[in-house]
């Protein structure tokens, strides 16, 4: 599978030191099959005036059994939770990799209205869902890393 990561530099040699922790699916390196996301994840970097530059890796699915996966494959209850515990530092899980939906850019609006208890779980996946097909997929730790191979970048 050819998985992209949107950033500023190439990136051919992924590590954890320098991914965020509250994010969707916790502390991790960030990667889509989707080319465009990818692209649209570069543009946060272009507005403040830098590169942008998409990295390119293959991931064998098949080599990596020995992984501890969660993949959500709709977005759900479940899903919400876990971005909620995520986004929220409450995460104690211990997976290796994570596959599922980006929550949107309104998820800070979604997931107050949530939380002061104004909207119901259903409406809040409702709201936190792109239009777009996208996917993300989190490699949380050193061992997942060993599985990306890098193959090259593309300025854009």
């Amino acid at each position: 599978m050819i998985l992209y990561h949107g950033s500023f530099v190439a990136v051919n040699q992924p590590d954890l030191v320098h991914s965020r922790k509250n994010v969707d699916f916790g502390k991790g390196f960030y990667v889509t099959p989707i080319f465009e996301q990818a692209k649209k994840w570069c543009n946060r970097f272009k507005r403040r005036g830098k590169e942008g530059i998409v990295s390119r890796y293959i991931f064998d699915e098949e080599s990596c059994k020995d992984l501890k996966v969660l993949k959500f494959e709709a977005y759900s209850e479940d899903w919400l939770d876990f971005i909620l515990n995520c986004r929220s530092g409450q995460d104690g899980t211990d997976y290796d990799l994570i596959v599922g939906g980006v929550a949107n850019d309104k998820v800070f609006n979604t997931v107050e209205l949530y939380f002061d208890g104004f909207i119901d779980k259903a409406e809040a996946i409702k709201r936190l869902q792109y239009e777009k097909p996208n996917l993300q997929i989190a490699f949380r730790t050193i061992k997942a890393l060993s599985y990306l191979k890098f193959e090259g970048s593309e300025k854009l």
